[in-house]
């Protein structure tokens, strides 16, 4: 399997899928589109993904690049049914992309925080093998606040509504993150914006206490997201 990858930090890559890709034989191609790489043809991949970012989906006048990018999913996932998978700001990315609607956080979830999985996502096959309730790396100020038409919610939380999203039978989406390895918090929290949401947050010594606490809990992190990466891989080879 060829994948297209969009990244908006060099930091914010796909983790521990990058371990699972290479055991299994698939390629990858990586866009750094808050680098001024350019969105190429989607001829020739067999699915896209979409990873995280400390940009908003709303500010495109800052970050131009995100018109384009919303018309390119739309056309990867409604147009040529490409598997998708999002994280984070792919998650939100994904529903604006398909006419939902993203807006700031009420409350900002930052922290190994708990998600709960709905009916449907605990009897689906994209979570699969994973609890009816998990703990999960959250570190997001915004949200989706409207689903788009077609969609459904896999998991929620007490101040997320929308934690995982399925759009059809091709494309999936999170607003936590699965993919963590032991160095993320450390590289995230160089981010400037990253990390005074985590210093407001968290308080002193956000950044050590934030490690300590995915380190404690990164072992169930990455069987996890294994169980996730086989489940998608799984409905990829599905998906027409």
């Amino acid at each position: 399997m060829k994948l297209l990858i969009l990244q908006h930090a060099s930091v914010e890559h796909p983790g521990i899928f990058r371990s699972f890709l290479k055991e299994d034989g698939h390629s990858y191609d990586t866009v750094e589109l808050d680098e001024g790489q350019s969105l190429p043809s989607l001829d020739g991949y067999d699915g896209l993904w979409v990873m995280g970012g400390p940009m908003d989906v709303w500010q495109e006048d800052t970050y131009p690049w995100l018109k384009d990018e919303k018309v390119f999913i739309r056309e990867a996932v409604e147009v040529r049914g490409l598997p998708f998978l999002g994280l984070c700001l792919g998650h939100q990315l994904l529903a604006e992309a398909l006419g939902g609607s993203v807006g700031p956080s009420e409350s900002p979830e930052i922290g190994v925080l708990d998600v709960q999985l709905t009916e449907e996502g605990a009897s689906g096959v994209i979570l699969d093998g994973l609890p009816d309730r998990f703990p999960c790396l959250q570190w997001h100020s915004a949200e989706i606040k409207q689903m788009p038409s077609g969609a459904s919610c896999l998991a929620t939380s007490p101040d997320c509504a929308v934690q995982a999203m399925k759009w059809g039978t091709r494309a999936y989406s999170a607003q936590f993150h699965i993919e963590v390895e032991d160095d993320t918090v450390a590289n995230w929290a160089d981010i400037k914006e990253y990390r005074l949401a985590l210093d407001a947050a968290m308080g002193d010594n956000a950044t050590e206490r934030l490690g300590a606490d995915v380190s404690a809990n990164l072992s169930k992190f990455n069987d996890m997201a294994e169980r996730l990466y086989i489940n998608w891989m799984q409905t990829s080879a599905q998906a027409k």
